[in-house]
Parts: structure tokens; C-alpha cells; sequence
């Protein structure tokens, strides 16, 4: 005969909408979970271009030259110890192209810190 898994009844759970910046989300200061999401997405940026090209991480390693285990770590995001400068340095080596737009935020935005977006623009080649 066949256990029959009974699945336990929970309390409610609440559910809160994110404020887009999963750094804010854990309380981290507004300056410092800005900074953190823009390195987030930049490594982030680094992992899906070298996972595109096709690269090991000791080519990806030679190409950006740094070790192959801080390529690891950049790979498992893990981005403590590069600035966010670094970090764009490194997709400039990887063929990357970063733009950077400065502008006054629309009067209607609530005040917070800098928007970090990031569009994928392709390119006829």
C-alpha cells in the first residue's frame, strides 16, 4: 500500500511588492543598495557575454585578465572588491559598449536614488 503525504495547512502568508532594488528590499542604505544593484547588473552583464561567446573561464580569465578564479566568482555573482569602473572595464574587454545617461528625473518620480536600466540594443551586423 501507498503513504499518502498529507500536506500541512500554513498560516497566511503575506506577500509585499518589491521596490525594484532588492538591496533597499534587506535595508540596505538607499546610496549603498543603488551601488550594489548597479554592480549586481553589470555582473550579471559580464556572466550572460561570456556564457555568449562561448568562453571557458580560463579563456574568459585571459581575455580580462584576472584569475580564473575571479572570473568564477564574478560568474556566481560575487562582485565584492571590483568597483562598479572595474566592472565596466571588464565588458569593454569582453566587446561590450556601455552607455551612460545622465538626466534630470521627471517631476512626477517619487525622490529616491539613480535608476540603473539596462536595454539590450541589437544591431544589424
Amino acid at each position: 500500500m501507498k503513504a499518502h503525504r498529507r500536506n500541512k495547512t500554513r498560516g497566511e502568508q503575506r506577500v509585499m511588492r518589491g521596490s525594484g532594488n532588492v538591496f533597499a528590499d534587506l535595508g540596505f542604505k538607499p546610496s549603498e543598495a543603488a551601488e550594489l544593484q548597479l554592480k549586481a547588473e553589470l555582473t550579471r552583464q559580464i556572466h550572460h557575454r561570456i556564457q555568449s561567446l562561448g568562453l571557458t573561464q580560463n579563456q574568459a580569465s585571459a581575455r580580462l585578465g584576472i584569475s580564473q578564479p575571479d572570473v568564477s566568482k564574478l560568474m556566481n555573482a560575487r562582485f565584492t572588491g571590483y568597483s562598479a569602473d572595474r566592472l565596466i572595464a571588464l565588458l569593454n574587454a569582453l566587446a561590450v559598449d556601455v552607455d551612460i545617461v545622465v538626466r534630470p528625473r521627471r517631476a512626477t518620480q517619487l525622490h529616491k536614488p539613480g535608476v540603473v536600466r539596462v536595454r539590450n540594443k541589437r544591431t544589424a551586423a
